[in-house]
């Protein structure tokens, strides 16, 4: 209704003006008496002013309100920066020395022994891989865990021998089963593998790089290389990245000789990489990533107030 009624009035005055004014025919003029700003496109002027209203979002008061209360959340034990006993005795009395950087995933421990410079390091990304990776398993169907209502133990009351079904020696009745008698044990929280970069380097003599597996308390050698130089090994720049790639990185760590294997794992149980780092390290991942979640937290809270 607005348009029609916006046509309605410019029409008359556009009809008036065309008949009231004599028609004249434009000469022709060659290209080069044409001014140079008859040439030149015309385009419509749009403001890039941000209007008043647009200076703050809607939303910023209440998400940086949830933020806080997150964090309120994460901290309300007052010991997110506190190391735990059992890794404060680890650092203290051990012959490693950590280095964490705040806002970085990787921590490197580091020793000396002899004339040996020996360099651990580990990431948080083991453990952030490995929820969603359990997230992934959540998502199976439901109908994978269903049982079918017609099977039933071949001891339970009631079972007939139509719909007696094979199943394992474990499936008793309801009556045999130690849940029922208050019997159930708490279950273990099950540990999580995690990747270790170890590197020996000897001065002059180039160093061996290892890559290790620890999980439940044993580490395991998963790669063995050796580099002429310990930046390589370590490479953190892209050319030194395609360096180490083009090295030779030798056989799979089990096709070796067994008993090479096991003189390779004690050389390394001498320098350290043992069961005491092996219980130490995925712990000391969830003291910093939880502590990496509270700076986290902290930090966007800041960014979102500000």
């Amino acid at each position: 209704m607005f348009l029609l009624r916006s046509l309605s009035r410019s029409l008359p005055r556009t009809v008036s003006r065309s008949v009231s004014r004599p028609l004249r025919t434009p000469l022709l003029k060659p290209a080069f008496f044409q001014p140079a700003f008859a040439s030149r496109p015309a385009y419509a002027a749009f403001s890039t002013t941000r209007p008043r209203w647009e200076s703050a979002g809607q939303v910023d008061v209440e998400l940086a309100a949830k933020f806080q209360d997150e964090l309120a959340l994460e901290t309300e034990s007052g010991e997110v920066d506190k190391l735990p006993e059992s890794l404060k005795y680890f650092l203290e009395n051990g012959p490693f020395e950590v280095k964490d950087t705040p806002g970085e995933e990787e921590v490197v421990l580091t020793r000396k022994f002899g004339d040996e410079k020996i360099r651990v390091s580990f990431s948080i990304a083991d453990l952030q891989n490995l929820g969603a990776e359990n997230e992934y398993d959540n998502a199976l169907p439901d109908e994978l865990e269903e049982v079918e209502p017609q099977s039933r133990a071949i001891n339970e009351r009631g079972a007939k021998a139509e719909n007696i079904k094979a199943v394992p020696e474990d499936r008793v009745a309801p009556s045999d089963r130690e849940d029922d008698l208050g019997l159930e044990e708490e279950t273990p929280e099950p540990a999580y593998p995690v990747h270790l970069n170890v590197t020996v380097e000897k001065p002059g003599n180039g160093c061996m790089y290892a890559e290790c597996l620890v999980e439940d308390g044993v580490v395991q050698i998963l790669e063995l290389q050796y580099f002429e130089k310990a930046d390589i090994a370590n490479a953190q720049t892209a050319d030194k990245q395609w360096a180490r790639s083009s090295v030779y990185a030798g056989p799979p760590f089990g096709n070796l000789d067994e008993d090479l294997q096991i003189l390779l794992e004690r050389y390394l149980e001498e320098r350290g990489i043992d069961a005491t780092l092996a219980s130490f390290v995925p712990d000391y991942i969830d003291f910093k990533e939880q502590r990496e979640y509270v700076r986290w937290l902290g930090n966007l809270k800041k960014f979102v107030e500000v």
